[in-house]
């Protein structure tokens, strides 16, 4: 017998089992936080104002596209312009001292935007417009 004796290598092992759970975890908060990150998901080039405001309660969004499509918080669904003032009134009913924020494409036209304030005023609904800071 040799004075060394051959010695059993050792392997390196890495424990993978739980590995599929944590990156289904991660990628569902991800996912989760994403949605969470922007709300109003419709992409629209807001006009510039000089200063800025934010609101403190939870307004209802009436968005307005450059294609003159009408969507109301975040559904994902256009509803017709007829439809609107109903809609409106529904969605007021169930918040006390009701604000909408109109969201409307930059490229509309003054008579797009009288058009859907003269519904606000109607129903005695406070109305303001968003805009983006200008740089």
């Amino acid at each position: 017998m040799s004075r060394y004796r051959l010695r059993k290598k050792e392997e390196a092992e890495v424990a993978t089992e739980s590995l599929n759970d944590i990156m289904f975890f991660l990628m569902l908060f991800f996912l989760i936080v994403s949605t969470l990150v922007n709300p109003n998901v419709i992409k629209l080039s807001l006009p510039n104002s000089k200063s800025s405001s934010s609101m403190a309660k939870q307004p209802i969004t009436l968005t307005i596209t450059q294609d003159k499509l009408i969507f109301l918080n975040s559904e994902k669904q256009s509803i017709a312009v007829e439809n609107l003032e109903n809609r409106l009134l529904q969605l007021a009913e169930l918040k006390d001292n009701p604000t909408i924020v109109l969201r409307l494409d930059q490229s509309l036209t003054v008579q797009d935007l009288v058009n859907v304030l003269q519904i606000g005023n109607k129903l005695k609904i406070k109305m303001v417009m968003a805009t983006k800071e200008a740089k």
